[in-house]
């Protein structure tokens, strides 16, 4: 017993010198998206005030590719050190129940650390489609001899579930053009290739305001303070319709519990700063904050949350 409790000290002594040592080196954050998303430009921001605190350098490393599966893989087979770190979103969280077949699960797998922010979306459309509002796009999906197609980045991701949302509840027909991430597929809407897109606001609005797309509907509880002169979903015919894209910080399971809380501090820190807050309001952004068991009920209650989603609009994955 006496060898058991000496046991327990020691592990707890070498887990605090192991929280007060880091970071010792530099932190790799694994981004699962393109550059140019959401999630990029916030784990960059994230890198940067972590850096900042903590000393160390935290660099971002993108991998895109298999609907965020690749680089959410990658992240999953690392060390549990605290020196790889996963920056996700509800692609994430979607991707539970549309591709079963993973070689991880996100809460087996993964220790959640912190929520990042969360943003609303907007349907943005190419000028050259005849509607200007989201009456006019559900009037004309119904009366189209070909469905209109919505450009997505990649299968599971908050923009291709948008739009499978928005095609049950509305009871249209879209075609789903996936692509490898959001910058293909905003590129492409820009362009005419694609009809419709969702994409986040943070990350859409300077293209509305160039006149290069037309913004048809928010996709929040609320307008946006950002396009304040764009209607919900909710309100332009699509009762209760609500969809956002939000992002945080995981590791690998077994990270130790005091680098876990160490993160999750200088986050929490990092992301309620008034500069901060103040800068992220301007593109759309709300910060989030919980403690790490909080955020992991939270990372649970999504993945029941889509998981109905999933199977009542019978999204499939698409490579």
């Amino acid at each position: 017993m006496k060898r058991l409790f000496t046991a327990l000290c020691c592990a707890l002594s070498i887990g605090s010198l192991h929280a007060q040592d880091y970071p010792a080196k530099p932190v790799r954050i694994i981004v699962p998206f393109a550059t140019g998303g959401p999630a990029d430009v916030y784990a960059r921001a994230v890198a940067q005030r972590l850096s900042e605190s903590l000393g160390q350098a935290f660099i971002v490393d993108n991998r895109p590719g298999g609907g965020a599966v690749v680089g959410t893989d990658a992240a999953a087979k690392s060390a549990p050190d605290g020196y790889t770190l996963l920056m996700m979103s509800n692609a994430q969280t979607v991707n539970e129940t549309l591709i079963p077949n993973k070689p991880y699960a996100l809460l087996r797998d993964f220790v959640p650390i912190a929520p990042v922010n969360y943003s609303d979306l907007v349907l943005v459309a190419h000028p050259s489609v005849t509607a200007n509002n989201l009456r006019e796009l559900i009037a004309a999906a119904k009366a189209g001899a070909r469905p209109m197609t919505f450009a997505s980045s990649g299968p599971g991701t908050p923009y291709h579930m948008a739009g499978e949302l928005l095609k049950a509840m509305a009871g249209i027909d879209l075609l789903h053009v996936p692509y490898k991430g959001s910058s293909g597929a905003r590129t492409d809407i820009v362009a005419g290739h694609v009809n419709v897109m969702f994409d986040a606001i943070t990350t859409m609005a300077a293209q509305v305001k160039a006149g290069k797309v037309k913004a048809l509907a928010t996709s929040g509880k609320m307008r946006s303070t950002v396009m304040p002169d764009v209607p919900t979903l909710d309100e332009s015919g699509v009762p209760g319709y609500e969809s956002v894209i939000w992002l945080g910080i995981m590791a690998p399971v077994n990270t130790p519990r005091a680098v876990v809380n160490k993160i999750n501090a200088e986050i929490t820190k990092a992301v309620t700063r008034a500069d901060v807050k103040a800068d992220w309001a301007k593109q759309g952004a709300t910060p989030m904050q919980m403690s790490p068991d909080a955020f992991a009920k939270y990372v649970k209650d999504d993945i029941d949350k889509w998981a109905h989603i999933v199977k009542v609009s019978g999204a499939k994955f698409e490579e």
